[in-house]
């Protein structure tokens, strides 16, 4: 049975997670609340939110879980020379933090694909908002002619960066703002991004599994390091359009 957290009760051990067999494999507890320390805290334990308006807080933490180091990202040709405009067109601009709650609000009304709704709901936007004016989340954000037309937001705790949702409304434009925050965190030394979940898209761009365990444990060792700095530009991609190789597969 999924357990219930009141107020002040603690997560339970990731690995009482419902397993495989189960109908919801990964869930771990559910509670009435989402305030910002209990997010925190589940951050700092590998575990995330994710359900449905008039669901209770449901806490998921599966296995194996879906990650994507920037060492792997992959650029297929086309993104590559979709880069390389970026870097070289005025009208495009990657910006940071511009304007938090607009990019969740962006997230939550892309069209999810087998997914009626969203879980991005105005209790969630306000707790992850909570955590961006603390500066433990961010926004990356790609602006082309003055409007912004892709993003993506997620939570950074020392050198890790859990991704949560991101959208386009031009082709490529989430796929550019990714980009722009794999180059920025290989700068920094950070080796992993959390996922949550395996989607065929986020494979494409190098995203793989791996065990709970390993990825509970790069948690733990540095979550606590510490915090990198969130101010960047459009020019962090050329270090990935120089440096990265072309992946023709992809």
């Amino acid at each position: 049975m999924v357990p219930w957290l009141g107020h002040d009760d603690p997560f339970p051990a990731v690995e009482r997670a419902l397993g495989a067999a189960s109908g919801a494999p990964g869930l771990l507890a559910a509670s009435s609340d989402l305030l910002p320390s209990r997010l925190l805290d589940a951050y700092r334990r590998g575990i995330f939110p994710w359900y449905s308006d008039g669901q209770p807080v449901l806490w998921w933490s599966p296995d194996p879980r879906m990650i994507l180091r920037p060492d792997e990202f992959k650029v297929s040709p086309s993104l590559r020379k979709t880069l390389k405009r970026v870097l070289r067109d005025d009208a495009w601009e990657i910006r940071v933090d511009d304007d938090f709650r607009a990019v969740m609000r962006a997230c939550a009304q892309a069209p999810r694909h087998g997914q009626r709704g969203t879980w991005i709901t105005a209790d969630v936007i306000d707790a992850y908002s909570s955590l961006h004016r603390a500066g433990e989340a961010h926004s990356i954000e790609t602006w082309f002619d003055g409007e912004r037309v892709g993003g993506l937001y997620g939570v950074s705790l020392g050198r890790m960066f859990f991704g949560e949702s991101m959208f386009a409304a031009l082709t490529d434009a989430s796929k550019i703002a990714l980009a722009a925050l794999v180059a920025h965190l290989r700068r920094h030394g950070v080796e992993l991004i959390d996922c949550q979940q395996n989607t065929s898209h986020l494979a494409s761009l190098g995203g793989r599994e791996i065990a709970r365990r390993a990825f509970v444990a790069h948690v733990r060792a540095t979550v606590n390091d510490a915090s990198i700095p969130w101010r960047f530009d459009k020019s962090v991609l050329a270090d990935l359009v120089r440096r990265q190789p072309v992946d023709p597969a992809a």
